[in-house]
């Protein structure tokens, strides 16, 4: 348990994070609870990741979610590119969007996961996918400008 704990955690917790932003450690542990709660449910143990990174992305969501009704969300800094200012702006945008599009964006562009993959982890119809990217890539440029 303690090594799978070991892999399992910067995992989860580099999904969680973006998502759930300040809250992100909160969001990685609500979703390692889940993730060995319910370990005898996955059918392989190949899907660990995949499996594992769906029930982050939803503990993120919905953590994210319960903090946007009590507080507006401060960001906390990304990990940073050389550029500090631009990662400085990125995070400023981010904090400003829903959690859902903080996470289609997520992973899609930082995971690098395609529509279908995105589809799968946070269990929506590709169609749903796509138009939350749309919308969020959509508000993401609002913002930005």
């Amino acid at each position: 348990m303690d090594e799978l704990l070991g892999i399992l955690l910067p995992y989860v917790g580099r999904i969680c994070g973006p998502v759930a932003q300040q809250d992100g450690a909160d969001a990685a542990q609500e979703a390692l609870i889940a993730v060995f709660r319910n370990i005898r449910q996955l059918k392989t143990p190949a899907a660990l990741f995949g499996w594992a990174r769906a029930i982050a992305v939803r503990e993120a969501v919905k953590i994210a979610k319960q903090r946007q009704k009590l507080v507006p969300a401060e960001w906390e800094d990304l990990p940073t590119p050389d550029d500090l200012q631009l990662a400085s702006d990125i995070a400023d945008v981010m904090r400003r969007l829903a959690p859902e599009h903080r996470a289609v964006l997520t992973l899609r562009h930082v995971d690098g996961l395609n529509e279908q993959e995105v589809a799968e982890v946070l269990a929506l119809p590709v169609g749903t996918v796509r138009s939350r990217l749309f919308r969020a890539r959509r508000s993401f440029r609002n913002v930005w400008e």
